[in-house]
């Protein structure tokens, strides 16, 4: 489901056991991950060294990454950028620093999620199922992703809303990508700013919150009752459309 050659469909996927590889160097984590999630019917394969990690991917085929930042001889910014040039199997980022350019930067790789050191094994394990979730629910036909009332034809950047074509521009396209690529987290204005590449920001009023004014009304998203885009006031901007 999650590689270049996809041969296994949907419901295949589903039924059989998931295996998550850990890219970790702290023994005790990869313990207690392994303790963990064996309990909840996972398969975890674990490596300390992120270049061996990289190289048994493609044959240990995983469901899912577990990926530390701070890893000896290559970081897990650069483990994660390496994997995505290849794949796009779920990657889920560990950090023992809280800071959020950290976690931007993660995003900004092709991260799905990340979880702060020390964490509550629950709360990953919550993330893990979501994560997994989203990987499945999206998958409608080879050409098509349904989330909700949206079906989206990346390829031919074609967008449609309950069966009607939406004529999107080329930054309100990208603006609902980067969007439906992060689904449930919350993406800051500097985040958009910096993903959404080629844009004159000056040439908007509101910078961000104008673009995304504009995606909403083509969605025919009330703010203040949302079915897509959801504003954090202070923070930053949501997409809940595949919550429901």
């Amino acid at each position: 489901m999650h590689y270049k050659k996809n041969k296994m469909k949907s419901q295949d996927i589903d039924q059989k056991k998931k295996r998550i590889v850990v890219i970790e160097d702290n023994e005790k984590t990869i313990l207690l991950l392994r303790d963990y999630l064996t309990q909840f019917d996972y398969e975890v394969i674990a490596f300390t060294n992120p270049f061996e990690g990289i190289r048994n991917i493609e044959t240990k085929l995983p469901d899912l990454i577990i990926l530390d930042i701070m890893l000896p001889e290559m970081d897990g910014f650069e483990v994660c950028r390496t994997i995505r040039k290849n794949f796009t199997v779920p990657i889920i980022m560990l950090t023992a620093r809280g800071d959020v350019t950290d976690r931007i930067v993660g995003l900004e790789l092709g991260a799905d999620d990340y979880l702060p050191k020390p964490f509550e094994p629950r709360e990953l394990l919550a993330r893990i199922q979501t994560v997994l979730r989203r990987g499945l629910s999206k998958t409608v036909g080879i050409e098509g992703h349904r989330l909700g009332r949206l079906v989206i034809f990346k390829e031919k950047q074609l967008v449609k809303l309950d069966d009607e074509t939406l004529n999107l521009t080329t930054y309100e396209f990208e603006l609902l990508m980067l969007f439906v690529r992060k689904p449930g987290m919350l993406l800051t204005r500097e985040y958009i700013i910096n993903s959404l590449k080629g844009i004159d920001w000056s040439v908007f009023d509101r910078s961000v919150d104008t673009l995304i004014s504009r995606l909403r009304q083509k969605l025919n998203d009330d703010p203040k009752n949302p079915e897509f885009i959801k504003t954090v006031w202070g923070s930053g901007y949501k997409f809940i459309g595949d919550e429901a």
